[in-house]
């Protein structure tokens, strides 16, 4: 027993790969490919956190979600498989470059149909979808995009989402900035304040969970 969150050693993370996640063979391979491909590979969420992301939209039977920030689309990817066969992903991302390796797998996992891949400021596209009537429609939204911007994605997709809706917040510990008093960056600064602002919310329940590079979890009330 332990009265707080064990230390991942790189021998018990190995384990926990081997033996705590259901990752698919096109998972691993887009994981790898990113990992090759590009040295901003560290943008990619952890393979852990794809999994526990996957668990939930089953958990709440998510059918509509959203996500703004996609890169190499392992998140989408994963998102997208665990969706019925009537769900649908809206992927909000601005790099062509980087999302022609996400069309390439989700071709080849068969889930073009469940991603909706839309190319330009993730503002953009989620003020359209509210625009057009999109409001408390969704049951899962996963910010994981440009870190000043993200009050702005957090405040659309809470109207995005219906009452129940959950959005995951991706970085929320920063590599552990948020936590040094030195750090006053942009992005430290940003992620801070959405973190209180998160914490005192009273529009959700939400909490932070020590996983990948930390990921808030809230739901709308």
């Amino acid at each position: 027993m332990s009265s707080r969150t064990i230390e991942l050693t790189e021998s018990v993370y190995s384990y926990l790969l081997q033996s705590g996640i259901q990752e698919s063979s096109i998972a691993y391979e887009l994981r790898v490919k990113t990992q090759e491909s590009t040295p901003w590979h560290m943008m990619q969420i952890s393979p852990e956190q794809g999994a526990f992301m996957a668990l939930l939209v089953r958990l709440i039977g998510a059918k509509k979600t959203i996500e703004v920030g996609t890169f190499t689309g392992y998140s989408a990817l994963v998102v997208a498989e665990a969706l019925p066969e009537d769900g649908r992903i809206i992927a909000c991302d601005v790099s062509e470059e980087w999302t022609s390796i996400a069309r390439d797998f989700w071709e080849r996992a068969g889930l073009r149909n469940k991603i909706d891949l839309r190319l330009r400021p993730a503002t953009e596209t989620l003020d359209e979808i509210i625009d057009q009537g999109g409001a408390d429609s969704f049951d899962f939204a996963f910010i994981d995009a440009d870190k000043a911007n993200y009050d702005d994605y957090y405040e659309r997709c809470l109207v995005l989402l219906r009452p129940g809706g959950l959005v995951g917040i991706d970085n929320v510990l920063w590599g552990g900035r948020v936590a040094d008093d030195t750090a006053n960056d942009d992005d430290t600064l940003a992620i801070r304040a959405l973190n209180e602002k998160v914490r005192t919310d009273q529009r959700v329940s939400a909490t932070i969970l020590p996983i990948g590079d930390g990921l808030t979890l809230a739901i709308r009330r």
